[in-house]
């Protein structure tokens, strides 16, 4: 049974915590934009026989997106991704690693990531998008014969459709984590970050491991849950950073077992696929971790804007790591502390923007590690679109900024002035979360009745340990005393 520090938690005018919420009847900007359609959902409606009715719109939608991002990329897949052509592929803001990456890291020889070297630089990803990697460049040489850019354009067709299978299951698992908020995923599927950014790089596979993982958990699956963090993390670092949230929730809700079991089968898969290729070729496989430990003040990080000013930041790694402990501090002390334990989401989005906040690199395509994290901890059209809108300037700009490095024409002070936007930006909407955690009556997922965390899996419901009490009991004495 819930804590008895609700006193919102039952509301008599809901009785179906299945019940589907149309999204025109919470959201405000929602409501306004329906009046083309016919104005918002009304109280008594029906809206449809078939639960899944938003399943399929958000494939429809996601699809759509996709697509117009191919489009947006069209000028750069023409010409082949061609760096010898100037600031071709950053003026037309259509850049994207996968062609590139298939003539520059030996695929374009037959070569096997980690395993076969040469005179090209060794590939600087974790094992599992080296394995996409391959998987797809052997597709690509079946359905083309031609020369290296030829093959090169085939291989980025395979790889997109690779990543609108993995939008498509971030889609899903989003839809169904939503609880009775399901509409609200299609603010992941149009999203404009998701058509812009969502064929740069191989990220949206990482993204749907993390997002299914999630799932998996809100199943009450720790174990699975842990295995597909644990691919995750094989492809990108950043799923691994869910564990830290799920460890300050579960041990408020006195689950650590659970929480043990996720870690077990997160060690274990990413052993499995981490562990041949550590002893096949360990100098190349620590090329990734190598590649992260040298790399300085790089794109979208706030200490590059600090550089162009005349600032240098001495022991870098130490400071980033430090500022990102320092947050995990404040956010696990307000996952202990807040009136009401905050949901999953809320906490994961917090630790994920933390550590793109303070890192020492910022790729276009990593806002979309958080754009699943924010549709389902702040799920308002209006701040997510705000949010995006830095998100889109920054975007453009270090496509603008990359082009001055190549041809000369200077962005001025304005590429700096677009990290301060994109960081001001995931701060604000980080605000947002912590205030809706800390007054979890303004949280719009809670304030539909009968909902605590869809996400939460066991969490979902659980009462806080006794250890929450005795130590929330002191925070107030110690306060009052203050």
């Amino acid at each position: 049974m819930p804590s008895g520090r609700s006193p919102d938690w039952h509301d008599s005018r809901v009785t179906d915590r299945r019940q589907t919420v149309p999204t025109s009847s919470r959201d405000r900007l929602v409501r306004y934009l329906s009046t083309v359609l016919g104005g918002p959902t009304g109280r008594y409606a029906r809206l449809t026989s078939s639960p899944n009715a938003a399943l399929v719109a958000m494939a429809l939608v996601t699809t759509t997106a996709m697509l117009v991002g191919l489009w947006q990329k069209s000028p750069c897949y023409a010409m082949g991704w061609n760096r010898d052509a100037g600031d071709f592929i950053y003026m037309h803001t259509c850049y994207s690693d996968i062609a590139l990456l298939y003539r520059e890291r030996g695929f374009d020889l037959g070569n096997i990531p980690y395993l076969d070297t040469g005179n090209y630089p060794v590939l600087e990803y974790p094992v599992l998008t080296g394995a996409v990697m391959q998987a797809t460049a052997m597709l690509a040489r079946l359905f083309s014969n031609g020369d290296a850019v030829a093959v090169s354009k085939a291989f980025f067709d395979v790889n997109v459709v690779v990543l609108g299978i993995a939008a498509l299951v971030v889609g899903w698992c989003l839809a169904l984590l939503a609880g009775r908020r399901r509409w609200d995923v299609l603010i992941f599927a149009a999203a404009p970050v998701l058509v812009l950014s969502g064929t740069i790089n191989w990220d949206l596979v990482a993204v749907a491991l993390a997002t299914a993982a999630m799932l998996a958990w809100a199943r009450r699956h720790p174990v699975l849950a842990g295995v597909l963090l644990g691919l995750g993390a094989a492809t990108k670092f950043y799923p691994m950073l869910l564990i830290g949230p799920l460890f300050v929730l579960a041990a408020r809700a006195g689950a650590l077992r659970s929480w043990l079991r996720l870690v077990a089968g997160a060690a274990v898969a990413w052993l499995a696929v981490n562990l041949p290729v550590m002893i096949a070729a360990p100098q190349q496989w620590s090329a990734f971790f190598g590649f992260n430990d040298a790399r300085g003040a790089d794109f979208g990080s706030p200490w590059l804007a600090l550089q162009q000013m005349g600032l240098r930041m001495p022991g870098l790694n130490t400071v980033s790591l430090g500022l990102f402990a320092l947050a995990c501090v404040g956010i696990a002390s307000l996952g202990w502390l807040a009136p009401r334990r905050p949901r999953l989401p809320q906490l994961a989005f917090l630790t994920v923007a933390a550590f793109l906040l303070v890192n020492k690199v910022y790729s276009p395509q990593y806002v979309l590690w958080l754009l699943p994290l924010a549709v389902l901890a702040h799920p308002k059209l209006r701040d997510l679109l705000i949010w995006q809108a830095a998100e889109v300037f920054y975007w453009l700009m270090v496509w603008m900024y990359l082009a001055g490095l190549t041809d000369g024409h200077s962005v001025g002070g304005w590429y700096g002035f677009a990290i301060g936007v994109r960081l001001a930006g995931t701060v604000w909407l980080g605000v947002l979360v912590v205030r809706e955690c800390w007054h979890p009556e303004r949280d719009p997922v809670r304030a539909v009745g009968l909902v605590d965390d869809p996400a939460g899996g066991e969490l979902d419901l659980a009462a806080d340990a006794d250890w929450i009490h005795r130590l929330t009991d002191r925070t107030r004495l110690e306060r009052a005393g203050g």
